[in-house]
């Protein structure tokens, strides 16, 4: 059975960038499921599986583009230390839960200078090309209620 719309996907991965590093897997873990085209994966690699079949091994690469897209400049701003609890701790790479336009958006703070709190809201993945090695391990018809609900309920397709 070929990967479609409505089919579930079972597959292992690794994801690389483009240093080499792996940034995620499920290797040791179970495999991923999800429904295939309800956007549960970015764009660029959904549709570089499309068509493959159980068994199948691929290396993908997605482009910044078709995966978190292209860092936003208007998505990173100058924030007053005094809008953080006081016992904040402020350092490079630490991460907040903030409501942003669209609800709440993790943002992470890229340095501290002075009373000023530099924030980058842009996922931090943005920008980055990401290499894939994908193992399809399963693929299925999906139920009408999976369908219903835009994503997979495991194995058979039952909720748990």
């Amino acid at each position: 059975m070929e990967i479609e719309k409505d089919r579930v996907v079972t597959m292992h991965y690794t994801l690389r960038g483009d240093n080499g590093s792996v940034l995620d897997s499920s290797e040791g873990k179970d495999p991923l499921s999800y429904l295939h085209g309800h956007g549960n994966l970015i764009p660029g690699l959904e549709t570089r599986i499309e068509g493959k079949t159980a068994g199948e091994e691929m290396d993908v690469q997605v482009p910044s583009g078709e995966a978190y897209g292209a860092v936003d400049p208007e998505k990173k701003f100058d924030v007053p230390r005094s809008q953080f609890p006081p016992d904040a701790e402020l350092e490079p790479g630490s991460q907040f839960r903030a409501e942003g336009e669209g609800g709440p958006v993790v943002v992470r703070v890229d340095s501290v200078e002075g009373d000023t709190v530099k924030i980058d809201a842009n996922h931090p993945l943005a920008g980055v090309d990401l290499n894939f090695k994908v193992k399809v391990v399963e693929v299925r018809e999906a139920t009408a209620e999976e369908i219903e609900h835009g994503h997979s309920h495991g194995a058979g397709g039952h909720s748990h």
